[in-house]
C-alpha cells in the first residue's frame, strides 16, 4: 500500500472510484477529522488516501515525485481504459503512444499526481 496525499477525502475517493474505476477497501472514521480510506486498483495495487494535515504536506499535493511519473496503472484493454477515463473526465497530456515495451499515455488526477496508463507489451 502506497499513501497518497491529497487536499480533501471525498474529492479523493469519488475521483479514484468513480473516474478511475477502483474498488473501496476501508473507509473509516478515525475522530478529529481523520479517516483510513483505503482504494485498490483492480487487480492490485492499493492506496491509502490521506488528506494533508498541515502546510508542508499541502505543499507536496500534487508534487510528491517531484513531478515525475507518480504511479503506474497497468490494462490488459488500453483502448477500452482510455477511452472510459476520457468520458468520466480524466485529463491526459498526451495521445496514447506505442513504445517498445507497449502502449501508454500520462493522465493526471485532480490534484497533479502523474500517471502512467499502461497496456504492457504481452511476451511472444
Amino acid at each position: 500500500m502506497t499513501t497518497l496525499v491529497v487536499p480533501d477525502y471525498d474529492a479523493a475517493r469519488a475521483f479514484y472510484i468513480d473516474a478511475l474505476g477502483f474498488d473501496l477497501v476501508e473507509d473509516t472514521d478515525m475522530g478529529d477529522g481523520k479517516r483510513w480510506l483505503v482504494v485498490e486498483a483492480r487487480g492490485g495495487g492499493r492506496l491509502l488516501l490521506a488528506k494533508a494535515a498541515d502546510d508542508a504536506q499541502r505543499s507536496a499535493i500534487g508534487n510528491q515525485t517531484g513531478g515525475r511519473i507518480a504511479f503506474f496503472l497497468e490494462t490488459e484493454n488500453f483502448t477500452e481504459c482510455h477511452h472510459r477515463f476520457v468520458a468520466a473526465g480524466v485529463t491526459f497530456h498526451e495521445d496514447p503512444r506505442h513504445e517498445p515495451y507497449g502502449t501508454v499515455a500520462v493522465f493526471s488526477d485532480p490534484f497533479g499526481n502523474r500517471w502512467d496508463l499502461i497496456e504492457p507489451l504481452k511476451a511472444a
